[in-house]
């Protein structure tokens, strides 16, 4: 099946594609790969692109849609692009410069979706992660529902299409539905989702809203990542993920991916292997049953890879809820 076709409907009218290419890489990965791959994704039929400000390559992913409009691959239309406003820039009159910076990097009139990267809000400055001098994180105290309103004010002035947020929990979500006067529902929440953190709870919550989950971390999380606890058992090892694997001739990876799009959850795959970013479009050639769905259903465990525990002691830390 043609990937660029499988789209889910966002509560404001427009249309995210199913699967995403993610291009956040390891601080290792040169900046330089962040084009090549960008380029080579789109190639291979890729037409969702995720980045974010904070992974610092908007301009290499920005330069790489810009040539394949150029040499006649996609027209911008055909891309799905989402960036995402740093936690130093929660303040509301940061929002739209910091939009603003984005697009400059990017070189492009306007973003697909702009959405809040985390909830938890960060002292504003140059620096992404401030500390102070015991190394402790600097935090900012913002009421998101301002920030909020700053985004719809982006909204408003075409710089973004659609509106969202990432990682927050349903009361954090619960906040913005249910602010007086409010505007635009946020479209989707991006969360860590993955067959050992399935987010059923959330997911439901979300369904209920009309808000699209959308799932990073799809594929667990790779050992080598600092903020990655390394004594997590590795998710496409799972003997469960690489039976059903086995009986359908796919890999553990695309069994993952697979399990999300048959949620109607929108799926980021992140790869920067050229092997493995072909082969992660395979996911619309093939169906899991009943069943296996629900012995990867069995899998969870509440699991998280990316706990972002230096933020633990911040009043919005979303990960004190349940969901």
């Amino acid at each position: 099946m043609d990937p660029k076709s499988q789209r889910v409907k966002l509560n404001d009218g427009h249309f995210i594609p199913a699967l995403g290419f993610g291009t956040g890489a390891p601080p290792e990965v040169p900046k330089s790969e962040a084009v090549e791959v960008t380029k080579f994704a789109i190639e291979a039929g890729f037409r969702h692109i995720d980045s974010a400000y904070t992974y610092q390559n908007e301009e290499q992913v920005g330069q790489a849609i810009r040539s394949k409009i150029a040499d006649g691959t996609v027209k911008r239309e055909d891309i799905f692009y989402t960036s995402k406003v740093w936690s130093t820039f929660l303040r509301p009159e940061l929002v739209r410069p910091a939009l603003e910076k984005s697009l400059k990097d990017l070189q492009l009139d306007y973003v697909d979706l702009y959405i809040i990267h985390q909830p938890v809000a960060l002292m504003p400055g140059e620096t992404l992660f401030p500390t102070d001098e015991n190394g402790k994180p600097m935090f900012d105290s913002v009421d998101l529902c301002r920030t909020w309103e700053a985004l719809e004010k982006c909204k408003d002035a075409g710089l973004t299409k659609s509106i969202g947020v990432s990682n927050f929990n349903h009361k954090q979500l619960e906040k913005i539905l249910n602010k007086p006067g409010l505007k635009y529902k946020p479209v989707c929440n991006q969360v860590e989702c993955h067959p050992y953190l399935n987010q059923s709870k959330l997911l439901e919550f979300c369904k209920s809203h009309d808000i699209v989950l959308v799932a990073y971390g799809a594929l667990g999380a790779q050992r080598t990542l600092q903020w990655v606890n390394p004594n997590l058992p590795f998710l496409l090892e799972d003997p469960v993920l690489s039976a059903i694997a086995k009986k359908h001739k796919q890999t553990p990876a695309l069994v993952a991916l697979r399990y999300q799009i048959q949620r109607g959850v929108v799926v980021l795959a992140k790869s920067y292997n050229k092997k493995r970013i072909k082969e992660n479009i395979q996911v619309f050639d093939f169906e899991l049953t009943l069943e296996d769905m629900k012995a990867i259903d069995g899998l969870n465990s509440n699991i998280r890879y990316y706990d972002f525990q230096q933020a633990v002691d911040h009043p919005e830390y979303p990960y004190s809820e349940e969901y």
